[in-house]
């Protein structure tokens, strides 16, 4: 049996959160980052963009940046929403959500920015 690897996350290291499961692997470049937004607008699903301070990034709820962008189709707006959160608050983390109508639940979670 192979090894499974450890990843040392612990509460009094924000490097060392993990997020979601795009965090274990390299950080992602910006159009890496805006295929994973273009999918969530072609499954038809709302962005939202939140961010939240290190310390408190592994609580459910985060600060929501203005209001979910409900039937928003436009890729470029939503990556100029996240741009404009990271640049308000530089000191958080910064993710975009995709909210899957017909599931009543996230389909995306995906942080963008880290601080």
């Amino acid at each position: 049996m192979t090894e499974v690897q450890d990843y040392p996350s612990r509460l009094n290291d924000a490097e060392s959160k993990r997020f979601e499961a795009f965090s274990y692997l390299p950080p992602m470049d910006a159009s890496q980052i805006r295929k994973q937004v273009e999918y969530a607008v072609s499954k038809g699903w709302n962005c939202a963009i939140e961010h939240a301070e290190p310390e408190r990034a592994g609580k459910s709820y985060w600060y929501m940046w203005k209001l979910p962008m409900f039937g928003e189709k436009g890729v470029d707006f939503i990556m100029r929403e996240a741009e404009a959160c990271h640049r308000a608050n530089p000191g958080n983390h910064v993710r975009v959500i995709g909210y899957d109508n017909k599931a009543q639940s996230q389909g995306m979670s995906l942080v963008i920015y880290r601080a």
